[in-house]
């Protein structure tokens, strides 16, 4: 097996691309509150993409690509209906390594996100690990899970 994993190349991950209800919200989220920078911004007309931006992580690792609600971008499942519940698809959350997952969930509340699971700490597998961690909801809806690694 690591003779395929090894021609195959992967050394990261690059971006999580998210449909945005509200496109200037979503990125005003990310940036301001979150600390992502606008890597750059465009439009691609021919998958009716009239807004796109890519959000560079605050230790520039990885991006997070944000899409205006009408592009019709390849992903899992169907679009969301107007007024209609999101129905979950294999991704289930984005998980961003924080100093202070407390502190992060605190200040996403403020930024306008809503509380999906209050900071909390869990002992995890064997050999056992310690996280701090806590999630919400982003104002465009995905889930963001803070997580504060305390043994790793």
């Amino acid at each position: 097996m690591s003779t395929v994993r090894n021609r195959i190349g992967v050394y990261g991950l690059h971006h999580i691309a998210i449909r945005a209800e509200n496109f200037d919200q979503t990125v005003s989220f990310y940036t301001e509150i979150l600390g992502y920078t606008i890597g750059h911004t465009w439009s691609l007309p021919e998958f009716n993409l009239k807004q796109g931006a890519m959000l560079k992580s605050p230790d520039g690792q990885s991006y997070i690509e944000i899409y205006d609600r009408e592009a019709d971008i390849p992903a899992q499942g169907r679009k969301k209906q107007d007024r209609e519940e999101f129905v979950q698809t294999a991704l289930l959350h984005i998980c961003l390594t924080v100093k202070d997952s407390k502190l992060a969930y605190e200040l996403a509340i403020a930024g306008g996100a809503t509380s999906c699971h209050e900071p909390m700490t869990l002992h995890l597998g064997s050999p056992a690990i310690t996280v701090h961690n806590s999630l919400v909801y982003s104002p465009n809806g995905e889930v963001i899970e803070f997580l504060e690694p305390a043994d790793f």
